[in-house]
């Protein structure tokens, strides 16, 4: 399957694209935090719903929550979690065409919820405006 299914491995290695993120925050404005909010809630029911189809062994059920769960976090530079929801819709489609249970991609499905929960954190870090940012050591005593 591997070869119907080319990886990029840069791209899987980023976590976030820093750079996406800032586009689409200036681009979303004041908006953004709410986006941002919908990215959470919709991403908590796209990870439910793969891991339910994965339970029921449901192909077709894969497609849609993965789908949105790939152009949501890409959305916001989510790089691997984008990476990660297409190769599992990708897949899915591909036993749905092939009339074939998913379950082998099981393993991949178990580590999204982990990947979903990092990649969250890490967005909502830095769109938190109240997160206190490390300083260099100006004005503290260094050392101590």
């Amino acid at each position: 399957m591997d070869q119907i299914l080319p990886r990029n491995e840069r791209v899987d290695e980023i976590l976030i694209d820093w750079d996406e993120f800032r586009a689409t925050r200036t681009q979303l404005g004041a908006a953004f935090v709410r986006i941002l909010g919908y990215f959470r809630e919709d991403g908590i029911k796209s990870v439910a719903a793969i891991e339910d189809a994965m339970r029921a062994r449901d192909a077709r059920g894969l497609v849609m929550p993965a789908h949105t769960l790939k152009s949501e976090a890409r959305q916001f530079g989510a790089e691997k979690l984008g990476a990660l929801s297409e190769d599992i819709e990708i897949f899915a489609r591909h036993c749905l065409e092939s009339q074939i249970s998913p379950e082998e991609y099981l393993p991949r499905v178990v580590t999204l919820r982990p990947l979903f929960e990092e990649t969250l954190a890490a967005l909502e870090r830095e769109a938190n405006p109240l997160v206190q940012r490390r300083t260099t050591g100006f004005g503290r005593a260094v050392g101590y």
